[in-house]
């Protein structure tokens, strides 16, 4: 019985490494929201990938995996945050998100400045308007960003506008009168 117990455990922790290969950019995208510099985005990786790792025996394969992995990392990265939020307050890079969302043409100059204006805004967003962000951006449909952050369709619709109109004020060019 020991055997085919052990053979079971190593095709459950192949199939485990195998879709945490093909969704890593999920939690390279998750850390790089919810942690400063490099090597914390690496700790925060790591921590997100060993939590799939515990969290695994209960994720049921009727359901997407990349939702379930979204759910299990953006509690991480939340996590994270409020923990290392105790000890310091400083902007939270999200270039994982924006470099993909960059328009590349154009002036540099004014993209860049648009850039920073919007880390700006994203660094002063709460942990879970962050996370429908991150999802949103991804192109996530307002089910699966509801079943990812535990909320109704219509909240995340109602809350993803007004993120649009609060980043639409904050990146806008004063008007003069």
């Amino acid at each position: 019985m020991d055997a085919i117990a052990s053979q079971h455990q190593r095709e459950d922790a192949d199939g485990f490494a195998a879709l945490l290969q093909r969704h890593r950019g999920i939690v390279h995208k998750v850390a790089g929201t919810y942690a400063r510099g490099l090597d914390d985005r690496e700790d925060l990786a790591q921590e997100i990938a060993t939590e799939l790792w515990h969290a695994w025996p209960r994720y049921d394969p009727a359901r997407s995996f990349s939702t379930w992995m979204y759910r299990v990392a953006l509690n991480v990265g939340i996590s994270h945050l409020r923990g290392d939020g105790r000890h310091r307050r400083h902007t939270v890079p999200f270039d994982a998100v924006l470099h993909d969302a960059a328009d590349t043409t154009g002036d540099d100059h004014e993209r860049d400045q648009h850039l920073r204006l919007l880390h700006g805004f994203i660094a002063t967003l709460d942990p879970l308007n962050r996370a429908l962000l991150l999802l949103y951006l991804e192109d996530r449909g307002a089910r699966e960003i509801g079943e990812v952050l535990g909320m109704s369709e219509s909240n995340v619709t109602t809350r993803v506008s007004r993120l649009k109109q609060r980043i639409r004020d904050h990146v806008a060019p004063p008007t003069t009168a």
